[in-house]
């Protein structure tokens, strides 16, 4: 639609000063938004505030209004400069990025104000001074140098950021109207987020939204999270109210420390030294069979399924086993399919066995493990010290996700592909543990899980399998 410019021009005059006190007007008329009841008084808080920051379950419309925050303020304030940062180039460009493209492409007025690209948004022949750019939280200079009169930063999943860039951050808001506008969901009980719900709330106009309000959420799925894992475990709420965890000193993996693991991101182009799969296998009933792959650390679960006969998985691994060769043929060394031979993945196992020989898939090397099996002698740092895994562990199954946690601890598991997969999530930070009578540590049993009203954490299980490193293989896998 043609649009003359001396008219345009005219509107603009007097439409801007309007919309720059009003963003939910901007919001309808420009992008054609209509904004949830949250997504409004957050809006209103952030207009006439400097600090506005909003903790939210899962689904609940913060990326899409990020977004329209982005476009209100970079359309009605001159010269400005916005910082629109994540802890993850995922999250940052896949997600908040391109949404900020979306609601333009909506937009009549938009297309003929702004330019997007890859990292900046701008003005229309004033790119230089009337922007707005993407930044990785990844180092606290990425968030310096930006001064001006009208500044907005926006971060996303901010629980995620790290002090020294948030102070960062902090110390750039000097200007009349500097702006700052933090989301996220609430993982962790420390840092610039946690701080403006609590010690720092004075400074702040504070938002919370729960999923399970949202219009824009499937509250069937929620009702199963709340009735599989209970309202008060930490995944609930974290992911459906938008609470703070609760610390939990009998968890034996805290949720911190996987929420951390899904804003890892691999480093690209690296040496792959392993890779490998972890396949928990089940048969029917409710159990799930689940087959994790690990390349290096970084995980995905491309095999989640129940009700399938045990020749079905046999021929899932196979197809992956082709299908990682593929993938990745830089990398020559042997692929392991690391089985939970206990009961059904035995009977896995010996086909396997027997697919290997007779398509000549050389360079699988099958690993049975049995939870019954003794925990390796291999030592273990604890603090200054060192310990026997087997004088610290009370069985395989605990010494296994042990490694999961130490992995998690050391950063160096990367979970970006499957965070938002409350199951596994939640898999991984609702079982506990206790210390035997002879000062070991015990996982909970799934028995005792059960007892609690939670299934059997297959998800997680078959990630501790990919994750599992055998002292000796198995004579079987050599053949």
């Amino acid at each position: 639609m043609d649009i003359n410019i001396d008219w345009l021009s005219g509107f603009l005059d007097d439409s801007i000063p309007l919309w720059r006190d009003d963003p939910v007007m901007y919001f309808r008329e420009v992008l054609n938004f209509d904004p949830d009841q949250w997504q409004k008084e957050a809006a209103e808080d952030l207009a006439h505030n400097p600090k506005v920051s909003i903790k939210s379950g899962q689904g609940v419309g913060k990326t899409a209004f990020e977004a329209a925050i982005f476009l209100w303020f970079i359309t009605c304030f001159p010269y400005p400069r916005i910082v629109a940062t994540a802890p993850t180039k995922q999250q940052l460009h896949d997600v908040l990025w391109s949404e900020i493209s979306k609601w333009m492409s909506h937009s009549i007025l938009l297309p003929r104000l702004l330019k997007w690209t890859k990292t900046y948004v701008y003005m229309i022949d004033n790119e230089k001074r009337w922007f707005g750019v993407a930044r990785t939280a990844t180092k606290p200079e990425n968030m310096q140098g930006f001064h001006e009169e009208n500044m907005l930063f926006i971060i996303d999943e901010a629980s995620g950021v790290a002090d020294p860039i948030m102070e960062a951050i902090l110390g750039t808001l000097s200007g009349d109207n500097n702006k700052l506008l933090m989301c996220g969901n609430p993982t962790r009980t420390s840092g610039t987020f946690y701080d403006s719900f609590n010690s720092d709330r004075m400074l702040y106009k504070c938002h919370t939204v729960s999923s399970a309000d949202s219009p824009r959420t499937n509250k069937q799925n929620i009702e199963a999270l709340i009735r599989k894992y209970g309202r008060e475990s930490n995944v609930v709420r974290v992911r459906v109210f938008g609470e703070f965890p609760k610390q939990e000193d009998d968890v034996f993996i805290g949720l911190q420390l996987v929420e951390q693991a899904g804003m890892l991101e691999q480093a690209e182009n690296i040496i792959i030294k392993k890779i490998s799969f972890g396949v928990d296998v089940a048969r029917y009933g409710d159990d799930e069979t689940v087959i994790a792959q690990n390349v290096d650390g970084a995980l995905t679960l491309p095999v989640t399924f129940r009700g399938k006969s045990l020749m079905q998985t046999t021929g899932e691994i196979v197809r992956l086993y082709r299908e990682i060769i593929q993938i990745y043929p830089q990398y020559q060394g042997p692929i392991y399919i690391v089985i939970d031979d206990t009961g059904l993945g035995g009977g896995v196992t010996d086909r396997l066995e027997e697919v290997k020989q007779e398509d000549n898939l050389f360079r699988m090397t099958i690993v049975p493990v049995n939870a019954a099996s003794r925990v390796p002698d291999d030592v273990v740092e604890i603090g200054s010290g060192k310990i026997k895994a087997c004088d610290l562990y009370d069985n395989l199954t605990t010494y296994m996700w042990a490694n999961i946690r130490d992995k998690l601890e050391q950063r160096v598991l990367y979970l970006e592909k499957l965070s938002k997969d409350n199951e596994l999530i939640a898999q991984l930070t609702c079982r506990k543990y206790k210390l035997t009578s002879r000062g070991k540590i015990q996982l909970e049993s799934k028995d005792d899980m059960r007892k609690r009203g939670i299934g059997s954490p297959d998800r997680a299980d078959a990630v501790a399998l990919s994750l599992y490193e055998a002292n000796v293989f198995d004579i079987r896998s050599l053949i």
